[in-house]
């Protein structure tokens, strides 16, 4: 039996973490739309759209520093957010693991740019409705995100940004 469950965009979310040599900036970003499937009560595909326009920062409380930084966020340095308003992530493989727990590969676009990522994913499905929930760590000069990245600059110092982000994301599905 094949269900397919909506995403609920109000009940999820995904919270973003970028570090750099003096620390981390942290915050928030919404799911657009998405589904998840599955086949015989069993997790076996969907796909995830991301709202880029919706960057939050939570760790800066400043409202001037902090309008700065989201604006920098949606520049052409990071997400490029006006002209690549949405980033997609496709399910293209799902391996079960035992109690929920699914280790999932599929094709992560950003900025028009495409490439597979995995990431372990706990599912939990419940009558109409299932939660889940996972970490992906991203590697954001992949995607064309290159900004203070010692991969492309030198001479940084305490202004590097590392290379890689994570994306931990909760959502609700309902069938």
């Amino acid at each position: 039996m094949k269900t397919q469950f909506e995403i609920n965009n109000a009940k999820s979310k995904v919270a973003w973490v970028g570090r750099k040599v003096t620390g981390a900036h942290n915050g928030t970003i919404d799911f657009k739309a998405g589904q998840l499937n599955f086949n015989d009560h069993f997790l076996s595909g969907g796909n995830f759209v991301i709202d880029t326009t919706s960057i939050k920062i939570l760790d800066i409380t400043d409202p001037a520093t902090n309008a700065q930084f989201a604006s920098h966020l949606a520049s052409d340095d990071f997400f490029s957010s006006e002209q690549f308003p949405e980033a997609r992530m496709e399910v293209v493989h799902v391996e079960p693991r035992e109690n929920g727990s699914y280790h999932v590969t599929g094709d992560l676009t950003i900025k028009g740019i495409t490439h597979p990522v995995g990431f372990d994913m706990q599912v939990d499905q419940t009558g109409n409705a299932v939660t889940a929930s996972g970490k992906m760590t991203i590697d954001r000069t992949k995607y064309d995100i290159r900004f203070r990245s010692g991969n492309f600059f030198t001479n940084l110092g305490d202004n590097l940004i590392y290379n890689h982000f994570d994306l931990n994301f909760t959502l609700t599905a309902e069938a």
